[in-house]
């Protein structure tokens, strides 16, 4: 093909320079890994960004457009839509959708990819919280009393056990590796916490004393393991189907690892501690938070039933 002609003593660059730059579109594959990859460093939970990307591909491959082009009707059929096995969706279901596309534009926002927000033009769905329940001392014994003694129940046992003495989620827990643990006088862990603060503390005499034997039962020993192996080799998920079992085998009603935080919460109180002592073995952003944790927990006390029982008698 034969070059244009261009006026004599015209400058080559003038007609390029005129010329309007060619459009790349964003890569938005790049920017949703990009986001996962920082959902599951800031909120230290790879559980969260695991779900958030299902959620996210489901949404826009079966849309089949860009995230620039996605309107807020789309965004309301998809959170407030039947699943893939066709059941309409619990409150919290609807949440969970919405929360993963909210939190991906607000990042797509920051990078300057989107100009706006679909999801904030659709209500979450009202949600009333479950009630927290935590296990007294006799239930815990019944529960550790139904895990066997097995390599598998040694390591379940130990987990338990991390978690009703420190407090940790379960992200925070099944995380731990052996260059976690340090020693400075007493053992130490350190753990990401939620919003990604890296903590230091120490680990309970207990716990390490069961980490230890769960290792030693299956052939490891913490001194000769390399800083990055896991102390509990069973996903999150393999764990909460155990508890469910061990559960049931105590007769005790269905709980997931959570009401091991709670059961902690609970056992601390029984002790004695104060309300700002659980804030701080929480990691609670305030006291409110706690209050309301404990309140919810616990149930409110009510001291003025005898006096006014008096008067109607």
């Amino acid at each position: 093909m034969n070059a244009p002609r261009r006026a004599s003593g015209a400058d080559p660059r003038d007609t390029a320079d005129s010329l309007p730059q060619r459009y790349v579109p964003p890569d938005w594959e790049g920017a949703i890994r990009a986001f996962l990859i920082e959902k599951e460093g800031r909120s230290g939970s790879r559980r969260t960004a695991e779900e958030y990307a299902r959620l996210l591909h489901r949404f826009f491959d079966g849309l089949g457009k860009t995230p620039d082009a996605v309107t807020p009707d789309e965004v309301f059929t998809f959170a407030y839509g039947p699943g893939p096995t066709g059941q309409e969706p619990s409150a919290a279901t609807v949440n969970l959708r919405l929360a993963a596309l909210s939190s991906l534009y607000q990042f797509l926002i920051r990078m300057d990819l989107v100009d706006r927000n679909p999801t904030s033009r659709v209500q979450r769905s009202r949600q009333e919280p479950p009630p927290p329940r935590g296990l007294d001392r006799e239930e815990i014994k019944r529960l550790l009393a139904a895990v066997p003694d097995t390599a598998v129940g040694q390591r379940d046992k130990a987990i338990i056990l991390t978690c009703l003495l420190t407090g940790r989620r379960r992200a925070e827990i099944m995380g731990l590796k052996a260059g976690d643990l340090s020693r400075n006088k007493a053992i130490y862990y350190s753990y990401r916490g939620k919003g990604g603060k890296v903590r230091r503390r120490e680990l309970p005499e207990p716990c390490f004393l069961a980490i230890v034997e769960a290792l030693r039962v299956r052939g490891k020993d913490l001194t000769t393991m390399g800083p990055d192996e896991r102390l509990f080799d069973v996903s999150a998920h393999g764990f909460y189907l155990n508890l469910r079992r061990y559960f049931r085998k105590a007769k005790l009603p269905p709980g997931g690892v959570h009401i091991l935080r709670h059961s902690a919460a609970k056992l601390r109180r029984d002790v004695g501690e104060t309300v700002e002592e659980v804030s701080r073995f929480l990691d609670h952003s305030n006291l409110a938070v706690t209050t309301t944790y404990l309140r919810r927990l616990e149930g409110e006390e009510d001291g003025g039933w005898r006096k006014v029982a008096a008067l109607l008698e």
